[in-house]
């Protein structure tokens, strides 16, 4: 994008621990205004582990936040490989019942941030 136009974000999950997008997870857009954090936008990873659908950023946007709700998604994976008699990868619950990355945009850019999850770390990087 050029300078001028909207500033846009995308995200996707991949579960490293086992090599496959994470789908269904809640993620939640959030814009600095302030001392203050505004929820500009809520989306759910699709099949592919991917939020494509949050809304442009207002101008004038300098910070932003996402808030990935892994909590449920490492709890239903826990429930279905219970199901499977799979071995437990983890304790009860979730380690990182939230994962919060806050990042720095610039107008007209497009930043996409993956995350990639197991159940104990992750990482993330400003894709493309």
């Amino acid at each position: 994008m050029s300078e001028g136009t909207s500033t846009s974000v995308s995200t996707h999950i991949l579960d490293t621990s086992v090599g496959r997008p994470a789908a269904h997870v809640g993620v939640r857009l959030s814009l600095r205004e302030g001392d203050k954090w505004v929820e500009h936008g809520v989306s759910t990873t699709d099949a592919d582990g991917r939020c494509k659908d949050f809304p442009a950023l207002p101008e004038g946007t300098t910070h932003v936040r996402l808030l990935f709700e892994t909590e449920p998604y490492f709890i239903g994976k826990q429930q279905a490989e219970a199901q499977q008699d799979a071995p437990a990868l983890r304790d009860s619950g979730a380690f990182f019942p939230e994962v919060t990355i806050t990042f720095a945009v610039a107008p007209g850019e497009h930043y996409h941030v993956p995350l990639l999850l197991n159940p104990f770390g992750y990482s993330v990087y400003r894709g493309s």
